[in-house]
C-alpha cells in the first residue's frame, strides 16, 4: 500500500510541476482553434497532443532549471521544494516531453509543426534565462503569435492565418507574461530576476496587461472580414471585466487574480470567434 501511495503522491507532483492551468488553458485554445480551423478531427486531436506535450515540457523545465532559486526563497507550491519530485526526474520529464512534441508537431507537416515547435522553443529560452532580461516578454509574443499559425497551417492546403490571429495571439501573450510574473515579483528580485515586469514595476505592468488584453480583443472583434457579429461584441463585453481583473495585478490581492484573468478570457475570445464563424485561412 506504501508503494501505491508513494507512486501516486509522485504522479501528483509530476502533474502540479507542469503547471496544469496554463498548460490545459493553451491546449484547449489550440483544440478550439484546430476546430475552427477545419483542420479536421484527427489532426485536431494530434494538435492537442503536440501542444500539450510541448506544454508540459515548458513546466517541467522550469521547475527543473528554477530548482535552487525556488528553494531560496521557499516557495511552497512547488513540488522540488517541498521534496516531492527529485530535479533529476524533472529534467529526465521535461527532455523526454520536448521529444514527443518535436515528433507530435512534425506528423502535422512541416510548416505547422515547425511553428508549433516555436511555442516550445520560446518557453525553454525563456525558463533557460531570458526571464532574467528586459527581453522576457519577447518569447510569449512570438511564442503565442506563432501558435494560432500552426494551428491554421495544419488545416488542408497548409493555408496561412489571417494577420489579426497572429496579432491577437502575442498581444494576449504578452498579457499573459505581465499577469503571470506579478505574484512573484518581490522573490523574483530576490533571486536576481529582473525581467521586464520587474523593471517595469507592478503597477505600470498591470495597466499595460489591462491595455493589451483590450487591444486583442479589439483586434479579434474588428478586424475579421465583415461587420462584427454578435458573438464578437459578446467578447468585448467580456473582455472588459478580465482587463479590470487584470488592472488589479499590481495590488497584493489581485495579483494572483490576473493570470488566470487572462487565461479564461483567451479561451473565451476562442470560443466566440468559433461561435461567429470568422474564417481563419
Amino acid at each position: 500500500m506504501r508503494g501505491h501511495s508513494s507512486r501516486g503522491g509522485l504522479a501528483v507532483a509530476l502533474t502540479r510541476a507542469t503547471h496544469p492551468g496554463p498548460a490545459l488553458a493553451v491546449t484547449t485554445v489550440a483544440t478550439l482553434l484546430a476546430v475552427a480551423a477545419d483542420v479536421g478531427a484527427a489532426r485536431t486531436a494530434l494538435v492537442g497532443l503536440a501542444v500539450l506535450a510541448g506544454q508540459a515540457s515548458i513546466g517541467w523545465s522550469n521547475d527543473w532549471l528554477d530548482a535552487d532559486r525556488d528553494r531560496a526563497v521557499a516557495r511552497a507550491d512547488k513540488p522540488v521544494v517541498t521534496g516531492a519530485v527529485d530535479p533529476g526526474l524533472l529534467r529526465a520529464a521535461a527532455l523526454g516531453s520536448a521529444a514527443a512534441a518535436v515528433v507530435l508537431s512534425l506528423l502535422l507537416g512541416l510548416t505547422p509543426g515547425l511553428l508549433l515547435l516555436v511555442l516550445v522553443a520560446s518557453g525553454w529560452v525563456y525558463n533557460a534565462g531570458l526571464k532574467r532580461t528586459a527581453a522576457s516578454v519577447l518569447p510569449y509574443v512570438t511564442g503565442f503569435g506563432a501558435l494560432p499559425a500552426g494551428v491554421v497551417a495544419a488545416a488542408p492546403g497548409t493555408p496561412s492565418a489571417p494577420w489579426w490571429l497572429v496579432a491577437a495571439g502575442g498581444g494576449l501573450g504578452a498579457a499573459a507574461h505581465l499577469a503571470n510574473v506579478a505574484p512573484d515579483l518581490e522573490d523574483d528580485l530576490a533571486t536576481g530576476v529582473r525581467g521586464l515586469p520587474h523593471r517595469l514595476g507592478a503597477r505600470a505592468s498591470a495597466i499595460t496587461c489591462a491595455v493589451l488584453l483590450l487591444a486583442a480583443s479589439l483586434v479579434l472583434v474588428l478586424a475579421p472580414d465583415g461587420a462584427p457579429t454578435a458573438a464578437g461584441w459578446a467578447g468585448l463585453v467580456v473582455a472588459v471585466p478580465a482587463a479590470v481583473v487584470a488592472s488589479l495585478a499590481g495590488t497584493p490581492r489581485g495579483s494572483r487574480l490576473a493570470f488566470p484573468a487572462v487565461m479564461l478570457l483567451t479561451v473565451l475570445d476562442v470560443v466566440l470567434l468559433l461561435a461567429g464563424g470568422a474564417a481563419l485561412g
